[in-house]
């Protein structure tokens, strides 16, 4: 089977219930606290650009030290130029994801750096090859709406985040969003290849193939190489989330809510810039908290109390902006452990009743730096179930059943019964856990995943790019080869 016929279709969450974390008193407070932060005591840019911008905007800039503080004003008027939603466009249109309020969609982890291959025990550097062959699965897969290169393209130098935008649309129609695009001359090159996919400037606005993660350095400050990218993105109409990663105790307060505050902080200085520079232009926000372990000194993604990780979509939506969700996140070396489920389980519920309009996350572990392949199988279980947790339950005539209980009445059995029949098809859904040997026996659940990746793997081949597509990416790579080898000489 090839292309759309073995691809089904987007399976989004759409929950029935709606959960809110913070309330609308708290969400004012920790809104006032962000503010408080940015008028008194500011947030440092590393560009003489952004530096320029904001200081003929009234903010009070300090270009000796690079520290912007913004009033209130400023902030406020900034903002009401973002747009609550946009669309992240696919190579198909049908796989288009229009943002909207009660639908969620989901995408893989990214940026690991080593893998495990199917049946394998020792890690490998990570390769081009890689990002293709999660990309293939990540495009069959109806729970991923769209795809992060789940591992960096190590074979491919200075121009490796190019190289996975080139593997990613050769393997998947669904739309693309790079986390490690930085750089002004990186991003240029990357606007060329989305044209490619685009057909024209105009097209790339009215549906971008690409969109772009942005992450903030914490404590407070700007990253030159990343507000380089979101800037020459955002001229073009390519989307920009900017992710803060905070860690409490080291380089965040060890409270929940001053480090979103302070997150929040950075995320939003990020947004007026860009909204003071191209008013309108598709801006998202997301927070990823982590923990220091002050024993240690290590960095835990998930510890027992994880709540942050879902209030943070109500502060987006506060501030009038789409979030983007952290899932699945889980510090196991190995894939199928208890550790594993016991720091992801709960995520894909928890997120869909937060209902971010995208959420990351799935297929890493080793603490988003290892793949196994079937780990992503495995999640996408994860995921299946919480959609049929969060969907609304049939109560009528037909689903109460009440003729065929009639019909058995007290001590008697089912199975005969033309209701039964009707539905013991699927009244069972069966996932990774319940797959059936010969016999009664249900398998290996690790190795029944390793077998839907091969199937899919063997099987599913998306839509190639057209040879002229491909001929263009080839002639940009090389330029980008050329010029960033001189760049980082």
């Amino acid at each position: 089977m090839t292309g759309n016929d073995s691809r089904p279709p987007l399976e989004p969450l759409r929950p029935s219930y709606r959960i809110q974390y913070f309330s609308d008193e708290e969400l004012d407070k920790l809104q006032q606290a962000t503010l408080d932060i940015l008028e008194n005591i500011g947030v440092k840019f590393a560009t003489d650009k952004a530096l320029d911008v904001l200081s003929s905007h009234g903010a009070d800039v300090d270009k000796t030290t690079g520290i912007v503080k913004m009033k209130p004003d400023l902030v406020f008027k900034a903002m009401k130029t973002a747009p609550r939603f946009f669309t992240l466009a696919a190579r198909v249109p049908e796989y288009d994801l229009h943002l909207q309020e009660n639908t969620t969609y989901f995408t893989t982890d990214g940026c690991g750096v080593e893998v495990v291959d199917l049946g394998a025990s020792e890690p490998r550097p990570s390769t081009k090859a890689d990002v293709g062959m999660m990309a293939r699965i990540a495009d069959y897969l109806p729970s991923i709406g769209f795809y992060w290169p789940m591992v960096s393209a190590q074979d491919c130098g200075r121009a490796s985040p190019l190289h996975e935008l080139e593997a990613g649309w050769n393997n998947t129609v669904k739309h693309f969003q790079s986390e490690t695009i930085m750089g002004e001359a990186e991003a240029k090159y990357a606007v060329e290849m989305a044209l490619v996919i685009a057909g024209s400037r105009e097209n790339l606005r009215r549906r971008p193939p690409l969109s772009s993660l942005i992450c903030t350095v914490s404590p407070l400050m700007q990253d030159k190489p990343g507000l380089e990218a979101a800037m020459t993105f955002s001229e073009v109409g390519i989307p920009v989330f900017f992710l803060s990663m905070p860690t409490l105790g080291t380089t965040a307060p060890a409270t929940h809510a001053g480090a979103l505050a302070m997150a929040d902080a950075e995320n939003i200085s990020a947004t007026v810039l860009l909204q003071l520079i191209f008013p309108g232009c598709p801006v998202g926000h997301s927070i990823m908290q982590a923990w220091a372990d002050m024993r240690t000194g290590g960095y835990v993604s998930y510890p027992r109390d994880a709540r942050g990780r879902y209030g943070v979509v109500d502060m987006a939506h506060h501030w009038g902006l789409p979030s983007l969700g952290a899932c699945y996140g889980t510090d196991s070396k190995i894939t199928g452990t208890w550790q594993q489920a016991a720091e992801t389980a709960l995520d894909p519920f928890l997120a869909g009743l937060a209902s971010p309009e995208i959420v990351t996350g799935m297929g890493l572990s080793r603490t988003y730096t290892r793949l196994f392949p079937e780990q992503i199988i495995l999640d996408d279980d994860l995921y299946q179930r919480a959609r049929a947790y969060l969907q609304k339950m049939e109560v009528d005539d037909h689903s109460l059943a009440l003729e065929a209980i009639k019909n058995v009445g007290p001590g008697g059995h089912f199975l005969g019964q033309k209701h039964t029949r009707e539905h013991m098809r699927t009244s069972l859904v069966r996932g990774v856990t319940h797959a059936l040997e010969s016999g009664s026996k249900y398998r290996d659940p690790i190795e029944v995943a390793r077998e839907k990746a091969r199937w899919i793997l063997d099987n599913h081949q998306p839509e190639p790019l057209e040879p002229a597509q491909q001929a263009e990416f080839d002639k940009i790579l090389a330029a980008a080869e050329k010029e960033l080898a001189l760049l980082y000489a």
